[in-house]
């Protein structure tokens, strides 16, 4: 099996999480719909794409560790929609104005919560299922190295701070892609996630809830994955 190997770092990082009202949190692990937002923007798709948005997600099977578990901040922000600089909103990342909406949601003052991990790193180990439709393992390496628009992990606030693609491998399982380390990594036990199916150290089923209806713009449905411990192996 051939997998790409991802390296998530920045200075601030926003795996999201599920909405509640006002605090936008965040999970330790990335989920399947952010790295298909990530390749997607790499590629150069527009968000209106639904159907090329969800062949991907459906296609794409992962495995991620925390190699640096980073701290958790949260921002609060208070700003007045009402002010005149802010009518006209802002710029999207293709480059266009971005227009708020007329209803309530763009106007007056608003409070919000945005939980980030600060200073975290996340490798990920992906693959694609089936391999040879398109985009291809290749056709998301090619954009990762010149992307079509800028990156971002979570929220465009997010840029990352190092080179996304840290390699391809050949290994018999993600696990086993995710076990070889970066350059700098030393050997050691991290925590990870991988999928159910994946050959790997024991670990507990959870929950997980990543996936993303693109045509309607909502996250949706529940899957399984295993969360445990990955032993780095020592560089050779």
């Amino acid at each position: 099996m051939r997998a790409l190997i991802l390296r998530l770092e920045a200075p601030l990082i926003a795996f999201g999480g599920v909405l509640v009202d006002e605090e936008g949190v965040v999970s330790r692990f990335p989920g399947r719909s952010l790295l298909t937002g990530l390749f997607a923007n790499a590629l150069g798709w527009d968000q209106s794409e639904a159907e090329r948005h969800q062949a991907l997600q459906a296609r794409l099977r992962f495995a991620a560790r925390i190699a640096r578990e980073g701290q958790p901040l949260i921002d609060f922000h208070t700003v007045d929609l009402g002010q005149r600089p802010l009518a006209q909103g802002g710029w999207t990342t293709r480059g266009v104005p971005e227009k708020r909406d007329s209803g309530g949601a763009g106007t007056g003052t608003h409070l919000r919560r945005r939980h980030y991990r600060a200073d975290g790193t996340v490798v990920v180990a992906l693959t694609l299922d089936p391999p040879d439709d398109s985009p291809t393992l290749d056709d998301l390496a090619a954009a990762l190295a010149e992307p079509a628009r800028p990156l971002f992990l979570g929220r465009k606030t997010c840029l990352p701070s190092v080179y996304l693609l840290a390699g391809q491998v050949e290994a018999e399982s993600l696990c086993a892609a995710l076990a070889r380390p970066l350059d700098d990594e030393p050997p050691g036990d991290q925590p990870a996630r991988w999928p159910v199916d994946d050959p790997a150290p024991a670990g507990r089923e959870v929950t997980v809830c990543d996936d993303r209806d693109w045509r309607n713009q909502i996250h949706v449905g529940q899957r399984t994955m295993t969360e445990g411990r990955i032993r780095v192996e020592a560089a050779s």
